[in-house]
């Protein structure tokens, strides 16, 4: 199927042929928008559905995605929203489709949120109801996300990575999240080189960027690093803090130790007249001399001159 047809059927039913007076209408009606191709197809449709009659559905009866979008949030946070549908209603619709495989279920586009928290709430979900394929599905969930660009840098590497992973092609990847060939790529890298677990443990850190998270993942990669982050992040008192806290934590307990460098004092060399002529230390690959030219003077300026001599000396008895 061309991509100029994936969302075809969610502008729903076609009016028949000949009747351009209603053709006419419902283009007056229907807004004007730039985006073409796959991104301009579901921001029409996602427009479409604002303005299309919705049903209530039974929260039971609808499944998960085929790929989670986001990461789970803070208890604080969606007890939050939750007490704000309860009060106030659910305002934003739901986006489900049909169950592919199970009859009589539904498998929901775009608002998982909102569905938990109508499901809290013990009330009826708004949704509207489309016939999607699975990339038609995974472009409206992209769309969502991206006109609401909330979704962290982690969150949209993870979601990258797993659609790939589940054998959808690039292109729709690179529609759904609007980014092109390199950028995909680079979320892609950076989801793989992080273990899946220490992310969904951390969660989504909005406030931290791609940068953080690529030295992360470098940092991790260090002996031990990463059962330390695991180990970390189970503690009850770092499991209460925000994500982008429990980040912080967990880059501060992998930071590389610097080694310090052993510091020895440096002996005194003394000739046999007494005088004490040079300091010196070394370790395994040095020998550092210091000529204390007020004890000895032009001591320095003869044992550089005497040097080649003494070097070759040394090759000699080696012989």
């Amino acid at each position: 199927m061309a991509r100029k047809h994936l969302l075809s059927d969610l502008a729903g039913p076609k009016l028949p042929a000949g009747n351009s007076d209603n053709i006419a209408a419902q283009d007056a009606a229907t807004p004007q928008y730039s985006p073409r191709g796959a991104i301009g197809a579901v921001s029409r449709s996602i427009e479409l559905l604002k303005s299309q009659s919705l049903t209530e559905l039974d929260p039971d009866l609808i499944d998960a995605p085929l790929v989670a979008d986001r990461l789970e949030e803070s208890p604080e946070q969606f007890e939050e929203f939750a007490r704000n549908i309860k009060e106030h209603g659910q305002q934003v619709p739901i986006l489900v489709r049909p169950h592919p495989s199970v009859e009589g279920r539904y498998q929901i586009a775009y608002g998982r949120r909102r569905l938990r928290a109508v499901k809290a709430a013990g009330i009826q979900v708004k949704a509207a109801v489309r016939t999607l394929s699975d990339d038609e599905l995974v472009l409206a969930q992209g769309q969502e996300n991206s006109a609401r660009q909330d979704l962290s840098f982690i969150e949209r590497a993870l979601y990258a990575a797993e659609l790939e992973a589940g054998g959808f092609q690039r292109p729709v990847i690179m529609a759904a999240l609007a980014v092109d060939k390199s950028n995909l790529s680079r979320l892609i890298q950076a989801a793989k080189q992080l273990p899946a677990d220490i992310i969904r443990l951390i969660g989504a850190a909005p406030k931290t960027g791609r940068d953080r998270w690529y030295e992360l993942s470098g940092r991790l990669g260090q002996d031990g690093a990463s059962e330390t982050a695991r180990t970390l992040l189970n503690d009850d008192a770092v499991k209460s803090l925000n994500s982008d806290e429990r980040f912080a934590r967990v880059f501060e307990a992998v930071t590389p130790k610097k080694t310090k460098a052993l510091k020895t004092e440096a002996e005194v060399w003394k000739a046999e007249d007494g005088t004490k002529a040079a300091r010196y230390k070394q370790d395994k690959r040095t020998l550092t001399l210091m000529i204390d030219k007020k004890a000895a003077p032009d001591f320095a300026d003869y044992l550089m001159s005497a040097l080649p001599e003494i070097y070759a000396s040394f090759k000699r008895s080696k012989q």
